[in-house]
């Protein structure tokens, strides 16, 4: 095997370019303001937009189907609570064997589109003790385990070389989560979230490691996205669904068809969460566009 087929470094199969140029011409004159990425049992949003536009991703140039469990397989661009919106429902993750540049190439697209704002979501571990699963955690900083970035190689047009990593998840945007979270009576922890590359579960010893390394959560996906995001100067928005107790902190075992049960029973809490954040943004001026 070569190193690019083991590392997963090489470049995705039709670039940006052409992927946004195919998004592009099927949303006609809509200019999404938000993006939004579904983590695995997340997915019932997309269902919420309304006059939806859906792109299944076998229109995408490079865009491959989704491998796991829960991840549909189409970008949904509509309107939801009056906010222009690009919704990804089906994220691509490292350990299906894609290369970094991947699971990064819907960011890359909606930077093209001239979207400003993220919000990425996902299910994750809890691993602070407090945590009562199921729970939300807005994301307030992350570690990448991965030991992959999805700008190893070449500059994409349009991104930084080294980019500012100081707020990865906009404090603005935090703030205006927690306030929608009060105002909602929405239970919304706050911590920092560690990506691994999976996909099998993390070990009791890895678990008390990442304890020890500050890490409240523990998950398989979300930096990529937000690494490319903030290269382009797209600010962020995460939040975890904390659908299980992670390795060695109880007596159960762990399973991704338990992660789906907890992230359906969490998922209408999110969907509020999400929908106030949009509202709020409504009556705001448009942050500036990134450069496409």
């Amino acid at each position: 095997m070569t190193q690019q087929g083991v590392w997963g470094a090489g470049r995705a199969q039709g670039g940006p370019a052409e992927a946004a140029d195919a998004v592009g011409r099927r949303l006609g004159t809509l200019e999404p303001r938000v993006a939004i990425v579904l983590g695995s049992g997340l997915g019932g949003l997309a269902d919420t937009v309304r006059d939806a536009i859906r792109l299944p991703y076998a229109e995408i140039p490079g865009f491959p189907a989704p491998g796991a469990p829960g991840h549909k397989g189409e970008l949904v661009a509509g309107m939801l609570e009056g906010v222009p919106v690009l919704v990804q429902s089906g994220r691509f993750h490292l350990y299906e064997g894609h290369a970094p540049s991947v699971a990064g190439l819907p960011v890359r697209v909606f930077a093209r589109l001239g979207v400003p704002t993220l919000i990425v979501t996902n299910a994750a571990g809890g691993i602070r003790h407090t945590f009562r699963p199921p729970t939300l955690m807005l994301i307030a900083d992350h570690i990448n385990l991965m030991w992959r970035n999805p700008l190893v190689g070449p500059v994409e047009e349009g991104e930084e070389r080294f980019p500012d990593m100081s707020d990865p998840y906009d404090p603005e945007l935090r703030a205006l989560a927690r306030e929608v979270a009060r105002q909602e009576r929405v239970s919304l922890e706050e911590g920092v979230y560690a990506a691994l590359l999976g996909p099998s579960f993390e070990t009791p010893a890895e678990i008390r490691m990442l304890q020890r390394l500050g890490a409240d959560a523990v998950g398989m996906s979300t930096v990529p996205e937000v690494v490319v995001a903030r290269a382009r100067g797209i600010r962020c928005l995460g939040v975890s669904a904390i659908t299980n107790v992670a390795a060695g902190l109880s007596a159960r075992t762990l399973s991704h068809e338990e992660v789906l049960d907890a992230g359906r029973q969490v998922a209408g809490a999110l969907e509020g969460l999400i929908k106030g954040v949009l509202r709020k943004l409504g009556t705001q001026r448009p942050p500036s566009r990134p450069q496409r």
